[in-house]
């Protein structure tokens, strides 16, 4: 059975997953670049992003390269993909990737406002789901094709899954750093998440790595 999973998402020891005053010039909210930081330094986050090097082995690599493992399509927020609000206008926007984005699979980008399907070089293609949480679930398992899917971001979009149950498992990168204000990933969840449990629970030198599956997955 295909598992919704979220992966190396990081927030701060304060429970942040963006800084303030997200921007253009600050798409994760002013000081939110330095919840990513471990993550670029590992070797699978520069082959996908381009970049050779990075670090080859240890912790943060090995989460960074389970995250990418048997998945089939993605499903984030209209945040995550971009900071254009409203209609598309002229569906110029295609993502803060550039030409070849690094998920070479279908990605489902939940949105208001209808918009085609967006190809992308790489094996990526956008698709805009207007028509709610569960359909776009349900057409990234199909593309999928078996494989399990990927709920990349951002918090609001996590906290929408996790308030109907479907989230099956939940790996959080906590960065010892403190934002203060932003947005935080367990607002808005009345009372929850319930219903998981912590089955590992590991630290590097820059974060610590706590994994939670849903109880019954």
């Amino acid at each position: 059975m295909p598992k919704l999973r979220v992966h190396n998402f990081a927030i701060s020891i304060d429970g942040y997953a963006a800084g303030p005053d997200q921007s253009l010039d600050h798409p994760l909210g002013v000081g939110g670049h330095r919840l990513h930081e471990w993550a670029f330094a590992t070797r699978t986050a520069r082959e996908l992003s381009a970049p050779a090097g990075g670090q080859e082995g240890g912790v943060d690599e090995g989460f960074v390269a389970r995250g990418e493992v048997g998945i089939g399509a993605t499903i984030m927020g209209r945040n995550m993909f971009g900071p254009v609000r409203g209609p598309w206008d002229g569906a110029q926007w295609t993502g803060w990737w550039g030409e070849e984005p690094p998920f070479h699979h279908p990605v489902f980008v939940l949105t208001h406002h209808p918009r085609p399907a967006l190809p992308m070089r790489g094996g990526t293609t956008f698709h805009f789901v207007a028509a709610g949480m569960e359909a776009a679930l349900e057409r990234a398992v199909a593309a999928a094709g078996g494989g399990d899917v990927r709920l990349g971001g951002g918090a609001a979009t996590i906290q929408q899954y996790l308030r109907a149950g479907l989230v099956d498992e939940l790996h959080l990168a906590i960065v010892p750093i403190l934002l203060g204000r932003g947005e935080r990933l367990f607002d808005h969840l009345d009372g929850g998440p319930t219903g998981y449990e912590c089955v590992e629970l590991v630290s590097s030198c820059t974060v610590a790595h706590a994994r939670f599956v849903r109880t019954g997955a």
